[in-house]
């Protein structure tokens, strides 16, 4: 079977987030692809499939190494990538419309740099005081410290948390999560910085390179409560050596959460038959 390994949120190799995606995988059991995302061992691993809705270019599934999940961003753009890298050509010039969990995900390509659009959140709204304090617990801060903080879930399951500023988010020291297991901060970088915030991206067992579900979902929250601009940059993966950039625009109605994409593999794996 065809195989590409895509680094997203970069323009040059080993510094985004990467995904390795499985092409014209229709004929795999769901045993069998999460076998294979244990394997790779990356944060996701996708499988391109025959779409089912009319509207689709094609099906995504998506697995982290212990579960699949109904979207992702950054595995998103990598497999849309990947899909135009193999020859892929959209039903609409220009925009390439993914169907997975959340259902239908549109994608633009402008000028080689893909972004989706932001699907709707699963759960929204402001989080309660006494889960506040278990995740600044969580990540080693003083409750005081957090300026903001809302439910992110457009299916990861984020909560979203808003320091005063990306010195104080690039200073957290996690120290372990509970019941609130996968949480993202956020904050501001003074004018002239490497970006306009700074991100970063939790979970129990460990860190998030680059993640693009959570900056779109910090984008819906960030924008629409006017605590960001229609048009901003954020870095992320600067803890861990990583230089991701995450480009976000509201257009209308729509927020895009784009960034660029880099083939590192292309070529073909041989996958086990079932049983096996």
């Amino acid at each position: 079977m065809r195989f590409t390994q895509v680094d997203v949120f970069t323009d040059e190799l080993m510094y985004g987030n990467p995904v390795a995606v499985v092409h014209d995988a229709d004929a795999l059991s769901d045993d069998q692809m999460a076998a294979f995302a244990r394997w790779t061992n990356l944060s996701e691993t996708t499988f391109l499939l025959a779409p089912t809705d009319p509207a689709a270019d094609y099906r995504l599934r998506i697995f982290t190494t212990y579960a699949e999940l109904p979207f992702a961003g950054h595995p998103t753009l990598g497999s849309a990538r990947a899909w135009l890298f193999a020859g892929g050509t959209p039903r609409r010039a220009g925009e390439i419309v993914q169907e997975c969990g959340v259902g239908l995900v549109r994608v633009r390509d402008g000028d080689g740099r893909l972004a989706f659009a932001a699907p709707p959140l699963r759960r929204a709204g402001p989080v309660e005081e006494v889960d506040i304090a278990q995740v600044a617990e969580s990540l080693g801060i003083p409750h005081a410290d957090v300026v903001g903080a809302q439910w992110a879930d457009n299916g990861p399951g984020w909560v979203a948390v808003l320091l005063r500023s990306a010195e104080a988010v690039l200073a957290i020291e996690p120290r372990g999560f509970g019941d609130i297991d996968k949480v993202g901060v956020v904050g501001p970088y003074p004018p002239g910085g490497p970006a306009d915030v700074e991100v970063r991206a939790f979970f129990p067992s460990g860190e998030d390179p680059v993640t693009g579900s959570l900056n779109a979902a910090i984008a819906q929250w960030l924008i629409g409560s006017g605590l960001a601009t229609d048009s901003y940059t954020a870095s992320q993966g600067t803890r861990l050596g990583r230089h991701g950039r995450v480009h976000v625009e509201r257009v209308g109605d729509d927020i895009w959460v784009g960034g660029d994409t880099v083939v590192g593999i292309s070529g073909t794996v041989a996958l086990p038959a079932p049983g096996r």
